[in-house]
């Protein structure tokens, strides 16, 4: 029987955890009841103690590598499918920086200017142990950002209780049909209840991804991952020093939608931390260092152009952060105050491998800096609560201009001069103020609310893009993008209300949300004559095969929709679950939709519970979007519903199987958030939305000691 939705959600965070395999749940509170709205998505296979529930059990869609695509499985979630490992997560119609996404709750800056490693690359799912996700704006103390917050939490080795060390880890192994992949990776360790040693890896290689119709030429993806990490606490457990570090290499990766592919990402990761208690205080504090070097070209993986238009660029990130944080106990609630600092840098080198005076250094010597500070007022009075925090950030940027090799046409000469000219010293000074509560109406239903002011400023690839490329921040639609020195940051205005009901029979979540968004960034026509070239950006736009360029410029906007959750216990050993969102994006300056908005979408399942088993069937759909962005040339899409299959099998209690089958019926479908394919000796026609995956049949298995 279904006692409590929230209950079955918390027993499903103590499982342990298997990304390619199984669970997803959620929980409107956070251990410490830092964040009493956030959910959180588990990922795993139960413990052995665990009895299974149609929510400890829910699988994940398999069919990609990506950690995105199983944020996007959230009512209020989508992926925009950019690759193999290049997805993003985009909640509520808002996607990029705009949502805050983190690895081990450490931020950084991509390495490179079209998002190619987003975030969630760095979280290869033979690694990761559950995904925490906010669909609301969070609190302050989480960051900023305008929409919800994503963070992939890496498996680790805990503290034992004894004082001998214990051995234990988590290995998996999983393969795919659709993609001909293999995922292969855990983590060992050893640990007393004072210390703990671990270390972890992970391999995946995959080739191009199938499709009723033939192969997506370029999706295949390679990535390894290597690490360690330390971890010591005092004999009262008040005090706890962490140490961590990982080297990750994606190797040959293709990226259809993109100009180039991935000829090499190389980062490094290192993460010092400390959390203790003093009496009615406590302090959590950290310091990051994360530097990525990536490759990209136009030539190694798909068909070459000929020798003077072949392109290699070079790119490089590097990224420092620092985060302070302290909560105050008090009769009247958690006093939580602190700050954080984040500093990044920015290299891009286009090159011509064919001839070494042909060089352009498109965005040299960026420097991105924040500095932020908070308060945040957090009370539980049990039948009701709330939250109350304010956030300041200053940001800093600037750039070392630019510079050309002698072979470069005299048109991009002649801009990166003008850009020299420029001042590109740029700041922002921002406010966050977050409102949220909730009350319990009775032991079934709980009202909730949010009221936020949240800002985000502009990105450098939306600042400092003097030179007409695709480099978009990851828009990836082939349109030649141009920056502005003079964008505004974006500041939206939010209210969300929402209600949790929970019976012994069934639950339901439902939210209504509204952004109202001032200057929001998007690409608009660079000037009031498009498809005239007459000017020298148009023309060097022209030069590369796109005569109505795109200038990111301030507008503004309001997203407004719908999302929930629900369930219900048919029987003792049957359930339903289903989930379905709803977005509308629309411009307000002009009679326009935003670009790139999932349209209704949702899921519907059956499971079958028999102890140490389960099967579940689900449909998965999406409605037709014919609101589309005319500013941005967005082509509309058909809605469609594919079906998957999935059972899991606990052998004994340190093994589990999983298997099943997505897409059963390989139906053809076009996700409307997919890129469009640039590659010429594809199954898909050149400039046409990409596909998804057909039939894909997958094992999983992972073995627990």
């Amino acid at each position: 029987m279904r006692s409590s939705f929230s209950r079955l959600a918390l027993s499903a965070l103590a499982s342990s955890t298997m990304l390619s395999g199984a669970a997803l749940a959620e929980t409107p509170a956070a251990d410490d009841g830092s964040n009493t709205l956030t959910e959180i998505l588990v990922v795993g296979a139960r413990s052995a103690d665990t009895t299974p529930t149609s929510e400890s059990i829910k699988p994940n869609r398999m069919s990609a590598a990506d950690a995105a695509s199983i944020a996007s499985g959230l009512p209020g979630g989508a992926l925009i499918n950019n690759g193999a490992l290049s997805g993003q997560v985009q909640f509520r119609g808002l996607t990029g920086s705009r949502v805050d996404v983190t690895v081990d709750g450490q931020r950084f800056g991509s390495g490179g200017p079209n998002l190619m490693d987003p975030p969630l690359q760095y979280a290869p799912l033979p690694l990761v142990a559950r995904l925490e996700i906010s669909r609301s704006v969070g609190s302050v103390s989480n960051g900023p950002g305008l929409a919800g917050s994503v963070n992939a939490v890496y498996k680790k080795v805990d503290f034992s209780d004894g004082t001998t060390a214990e051995v234990s880890g988590d290995l998996s192994a999983t393969a795919r049909s659709a993609d001909e992949s293999v995922g292969l990776g855990g983590i060992v360790g050893a640990a007393t209840n004072r210390w703990r040693v671990q270390m972890l890896g992970s391999y995946e290689d995959g080739g191009d991804m199938r499709f009723p119709g033939g192969r997506i030429a370029n999706s295949f993806h390679k990535r390894a991952t290597v690490g360690t990490g330390l971890g010591w606490r005092s004999e009262d457990g008040t005090h706890e020093v962490a140490l961590d570090y990982r080297h990750q290499h994606v190797g040959a990766t293709g990226n259809p939608p993109f100009a180039m592919d991935i000829e090499y990402f190389d980062s490094d990761f290192a993460r010092a931390k400390y959390k203790g208690s003093y009496d009615s205080l406590s302090l959590e504090a950290s310091v990051g260092y994360v530097n990525i070097n990536h490759a990209m070209t136009n030539y190694l993986s798909r068909p070459a152009p000929d020798a003077m238009k072949q392109r290699r660029s070079v790119a490089a990130a590097e990224t420092w952060t620092a985060d302070l944080k302290l909560v105050k106990q008090t009769a009247l609630g958690d006093i939580r105050f602190g700050g954080d600092f984040a500093d990044n840098r920015h290299n891009l080198t286009i090159t011509n491998p064919n001839n070494p005076d042909f060089f352009l250094n498109s965005f040299k010597g960026i420097s991105m800096k924040r500095a932020g500070a908070y308060v945040e007022w957090y009370r539980d009075m049990g039948q009701a609560g709330y939250e109350a925090g304010v956030r300041y950030d200053h940001y800093s940027s600037s750039t070392d201009g630019a510079s050309v090799g002698s072979a470069v046409p005299a048109m991009p000469a002649m801009l990166a001069m003008a850009f020299n000219k420029t001042d590109t010293n740029i700041t922002h000074d921002l406010v966050d103020v977050v409102l949220q509560g909730w009350y319990s109406l009775n032991d079934s239903i709980k009202l909730r609310g949010t009221l936020a002011r949240k800002n985000r400023a502009p990105g450098y690839v939306e600042q400092y893009a003097w030179l007409p490329t695709a480099a978009s921040g990851g828009l990836a639609d082939g349109n030649i993008y141009v920056g502005d020195l003079n964008l505004k940051a974006e500041t939206a205005y939010v209210a969300e209300v929402g209600l949790d009901y929970a019976s012994d029979r069934f639950y339901a979540r439902p939210t209504i949300f509204y952004r109202d968004i001032k200057n929001f960034i998007q690409g608009v026509a660079y000037d009031d004559t498009p498809g005239v070239v007459d000017s020298m950006v148009e023309m060097v736009a022209a030069m590369n095969g796109d005569m109505t360029p795109l200038r990111f410029a301030n507008v503004d906007a309001k997203l407004y929709g719908f999302d929930m959750d629900m369930g219900v216990t048919l029987t003792q050993h049957l359930h339903m679950d289903g989930s379905f969102s709803y977005v509308r994006g629309e411009r307000e300056d002009i009679d326009d939709n935003l670009y790139r908005i999932a349209p209704a979408r949702g899921t519907v399942s059956l499971t079958y519970e028999g102890g140490d088993w389960y099967v579940r069937g689900e449909s998965r759909f999406a409605a037709a979007q014919n609101k589309v962005s005319a500013t941005n040339s967005e082509a509309k899409t058909a809605g469609y519903a594919i079906f998957n299959l999935y059972a899991g099998w606990w052998v004994g209690s340190n093994v589990k199987l999983t298997a099943g089958v997505e897409n059963l019926f390989n139906r053809y479908y076009e996700d409307h958030l997919a890129g469009y394919n640039r590659i010429s000796n594809s199954d898909v026609a050149l400039g046409a939305r990409l596909p998804g995956a057909g039939t894909n049949a997958f094992l999983s298995v992972e073995y627990s000691f």
